[in-house]
């Protein structure tokens, strides 16, 4: 197995293709990087930003380049001695017309030969009823859609299709009857009946209306090319017929400001295996399974080994042939089955690096049974973020924000509150299904006959929505004590909240713990353990909608800690908890991957090590804020008394700006539009006075005037004038904790991961933010700068970037170092002991510090923090004047002769050494021992 040194995450898209990233292959390696980290390269919908809407995962996409360009990337980097580590998306695919497997189904419905494919079983739409699988994808009600003119039916060579805008929806071979026989009296007047055209149109209607009821997939596909290819001759060929047709669009197609006139269409569509409505009403209506909540991207059944083969076939054989070194698994909570779906791929791919997307709450663990390296490192991201944040701080930061605000419930109650409004007004329909079916399993028993659908479903809800982790991984084979121990937690939790649904509670605690009754048959057990693995497939969405997308929104009180997997409700991680967070995960999951910023995260990691500055001076904070309030009260708008925006948005406002603010006038404006359009995602998703589903207009333009108005340059703005002193000593600050951040992670257990542009200074905000394009030129010619002077005088290079820091080489020159100390001592770091070093003096809590050791060789990691009690404005957490008697004492056994990997100077040491000995040149220091 090639296990990655350190890997580099690429956002492919059709401005940055394949040529693109071979262009900058020399510079990544250049940096350090052993492995290309690539976003999902298959082919998606057309002008994906992201890739994760795939349309076909049998081939490449068009839009990255040709094939011949991946192969020159896939040369470019085996010649640079790199890997390939691929994203790819086994839960989901594009709900779009270029999804021709889907489009096959809603053309032939249960007839299809990809029937199974996706998850429209969730009501049993052909097996149980004849209702349609829902097409929630119009912009506005169907029947607007309608009498506007947005709906269109149309005519090509593949066939007879409903169109809105750039979606094409193809009609089921029945409908061509009512469409073909509409003014079909005229045509044979004008043809005459014996005409040959003629005929062939009635053998054509003659086939279509005696299609049998029951026929194979493949009669199906041959009569529909047959028909179809039949009607386009007699449309290309004669003349009459192609003015019959294109009468007839004209004539299902109605006319604006005749409502009548689009009742031919409308009787075509319901006929269909689909029913195009409005998007909203997939938050209350849904018989497909969707990522999360959105209705563009329809689930696959990756579960049945068919599904599995066709869309993993491409991915398995990039893999044999060496291409791919490396597969991470989006969303693996998605899949109804995860162990069976890694124990496949294990088996098709081999002895290859595997990597899953898995939030892991705090003290939470992978599933020892799966076959994987561990997580893409979101659980290392909150640990190493978390050291950053003065703990003893909170009891003010809670002040603060509740006198600000006055917002007093604590974050452990806003979760079920949010994760409730999620299931009421974005997953109504999915949790309609869930209770139905638990209806359907309680009338089967005499101890569940008497229950209604209305209390299951009110019992159900309070469940999911106190539910701790994103979901447990209950299977054929079982259930392991500590998902046992989950769900009796939720049902202990819940009880006091529904006093009168305890029976209710009771069975369904019975049912997600498989107690099986005696009598049961074994289809009785397996529809039990389909609800509960149903339920699992529900419980990650609805943690994800409900925490990371409504409640790190809501609760405000410290953004540097409302992140993917983050808990904000703990304020901070204690040395002693990230040490040994990092010895289990030496011990148990070496090799997953550590990361400070990705596509997802919610702002980047320069914004966090910013504000983890501000829980070292809170009262300081509190004042400022006061004061910045006060000042930029005449810029909100008030409506009846209420001033928009509220108080609760304006304070998350502020600690944007602290976080975001550039170090550079000439970013000032991109900076201010980008903040603009941060704040009106944030407060849809917060779904508090405005939200994607419901946007209120009033509300967003108060706050993104608000914004524009605080932040409008001129000599006046008393704002800039107080709020820009404070927030460039926060960012001076800032510097030193990003540094300590970057060196922690290169050399932590793991697999230190960086996000495209983030070895210079990365103030993204969340996506699309973080998805701008990055100028790899400048950061190529800093590089080769850097990687020059390194060679002369390392000591007056360092001299020169701590004079310059603001542009960011010093942050990339640190890198450059450790990344080279990590490439040449790589057994140390992928196999080393993790080893927490005891630091004693006046500013022992000021300094993280660990070795990492095999064999003969040792290699020290020393990391300050909490530099506002260490430093002034100006100056540098540099030598002895600063640290005094802090000092670190050394694992025994070591050598007196180390290193300095950073700085390139030799510390001699024997049991301890003075930390600004170490210290003397550069903020943080790697010392490596010297035999």
């Amino acid at each position: 197995m090639r296990i990655p040194t350190v890997t580099y995450r690429i956002q492919f898209n059709s401005a940055f293709g394949f040529d693109s990233a071979k262009a900058i292959t020399k510079y990544i390696a250049d940096l350090g990087i052993s492995d290309l980290y690539a976003s999902p390269i298959f082919k998606a919908r057309a002008g994906s930003g992201h890739g994760y809407d795939v349309v076909d995962p049998t081939q490449l996409n068009p839009e990255l380049g040709t094939e011949e360009a991946f192969e020159a990337l896939v040369k470019e980097l085996q010649q640079h001695n790199m890997g390939w580590l691929q994203d790819i998306v086994p839960n989901h695919m594009a709900y779009d017309s270029q999804n021709q497997y889907l489009m096959n189904i809603l053309e032939n419905g249960p007839d299809s030969t990809y029937v199974d494919y996706f998850d429209i079983a969730w009501n049993s739409p052909f097996a149980s009823s004849n209702e349609p699988i829902l097409a929630p994808l119009l912009g506005n009600f169907f029947a607007t859609s309608l009498e506007n003119g947005e709906i269109q039916l149309k005519y090509e060579e593949s066939g007879l299709n409903v169109n809105y805008y750039s979606l094409k929806l193809p009609l089921k071979l029945e409908s061509y009857a009512k469409f073909l026989t509409q003014n079909l009296g005229k045509l044979a007047k004008n043809l005459g009946r014996n005409h040959p055209a003629f005929v062939r149109l009635l053998g054509i209607l003659y086939i279509v209306k005696n299609i049998p009821s029951e026929v194979t997939a493949q009669q199906r596909r041959d009569q529909a090319a047959f028909v179809k290819g039949l009607l386009w001759e007699l449309y290309s060929d004669n003349e009459e017929v192609r003015i019959f047709i294109d009468e007839n669009l004209q004539l299902f197609n109605g006319e604006p400001g005749k409502p009548e006139s689009f009742n031919l269409l409308e009787s075509l569509l319901s006929e269909q295996f689909f029913r195009l409505t409005y998007w909203k009403v997939g938050a209350e209506e849904m018989n497909y399974r969707r990522f999360f909540t959105v209705n563009e991207l329809i689930s696959m059944r990756v579960e049945d080994f068919k599904v599995f083969k066709n869309t993993h076939d491409l991915i398995c054989k990039l893999v044999h042939e060496g291409k791919f070194t490396g597969l991470r698994i989006d969303h693996i909570d998605g899949l109804y089955d995860p162990k069976q779906y890694l124990d496949r791929l294990r088996e098709k791919t081999g002895d290859t690096y595997i990597t899953v997307e898995k939030i892991l709450q705090q003290g939470e663990d992978l599933p020892s049974n799966w076959s994987v390296q561990g997580t893409s490192g979101y659980d290392y991201l909150n640990y190493l973020n978390g050291i950053f944040c003065q703990s003893e701080s909170e009891e003010k930061f809670t002040q603060i924000y509740s006198e600000f605000t006055g917002i007093k419930t604590e974050y452990e109650q806003i979760i079920p509150d949010k994760k409730h409004l999620i299931i009421e007004r974005n997953l109504a329909g999915d949790i309609d299904n869930l209770a139905f079916l638990l209806k359907t399993i309680a009338g089967n028993y005499r101890y569940g006959s008497d229950f209604t659908i209305n209390g299951l479903k009110r019992a159900l809800a309070e469940v999911l929505s106190r539910f701790p982790i994103y979901r447990t991984y209950i299977d054929r084979e079982g259930i392991s004590d500590i998902d046992r121990s989950y769900i009796q937690q939720v049902i202990d939790a819940t009880k006091p909240h529904t006093p009168f649904l305890h029976n209710e509670l009771n069975f369904i605690e019975k049912l997600l713990l498989l107690e099986y009754d005696d009598f049961l048959t074994q289809t009785e057990k397996d529809q039990w353990l389909y609800f509960v693995m149903r339920v699992q497939q529900y419980t990650g969405p609805l943690m994800a909608k409900g925490v990371e997308d409504t409640a790190l929104y809501v609760y405000n009180r410290f953004l540097s800690l409302n992140e993917v997997g983050g808990e904000p409700g703990h304020f901070g991680i204690s040395l002693s908890e990230f040490n040994e967070f990092n010895q289990k995960r030496q011990a148990r999951w070496p090799h997953a991957m550590s990361t400070t910023s990705t596509h997802d995260t919610k702002r980047g990691e320069d914004v966090r090590a910013r504000l983890n500055v501000l829980s070292e001076i809170p009262e300081e904070w509190q004042q400022q804020v006061r004061t910045w309030s006060e000042i930029n009260r005449s810029h909100k708008k008030t409506v009846k008394r209420f001033a928009m925006p509220d108080k609760n948005d304006e304070y998350l406002f502020y600690q944007t700006l602290v976080g975001a603010f550039p170090f550079f006038e000439r970013e000032y404006g991109d900076c201010v539009e980008r903040v603009k359009d941060y704040v009106l995602k944030a407060i849809r998703e917060a779904k508090v006075y405005t939200a994607w589903l419901r946007q209120n207009s009033a509300y967003e333009d108060a706050f993104v005037d608000f914004v524009k108005s605080v932040l409008e340059l001129s000599e006046n703005n008393s704002f800039l004038k107080e709020f820009t002193p404070f927030q460039q000593r926060v960012a001076f600050y800032g510097i030193f904790n990003s540094l300590s951040q970057v060196l922690l992670k290169i050399t932590s257990p793991g697999i230190p991961d960086f996000y495209q542009g983030t070895e210079l200074w990365d103030f993204s905000l969340v996506d699309p933010d973080n998805r701008r394009p990055v100028d790899f030129e400048i950061r190529q010619s800093y590089l080769k700068t850097i990687q020059e002077q390194t060679k002369t005088d390392v000591l007056k290079l360092i001299e020169q970037l701590l004079s310059t820091k603001e542009d960011a080489r010093i942050k990339l020159f640190l890198i450059v170092q450790a990344l080279k100390a990590r490439t040449e001592n790589i057994d140390v770091f992928n196999a080393g002991n993790y080893l927490p070093l005891e630091v004693s003096g006046k500013f022992q809590e000021h300094i993280v510090a660990f070795a990492r050791s095999q064999g003969h060789k040792t290699i020290i990691t020393i990391a300050p923090r909490f530099f506002t009690r260490l430093i002034q404005p100006g100056e540098y957490p540099l030598g002895q004047q600063i640290w005094q008697d802090t000092s670190l004492k050394l694992p025994s056994g070591t050598p007196s002769t180390w290193k300095d990997a950073i700085t390139g100077q030799t510390v001699q040491a024997s049991d301890t050494v003075l930390v600004g000995e170490t210290l003397k040149h550069f903020p943080v220091a790697l010392l490596v021992s010297q035999s």
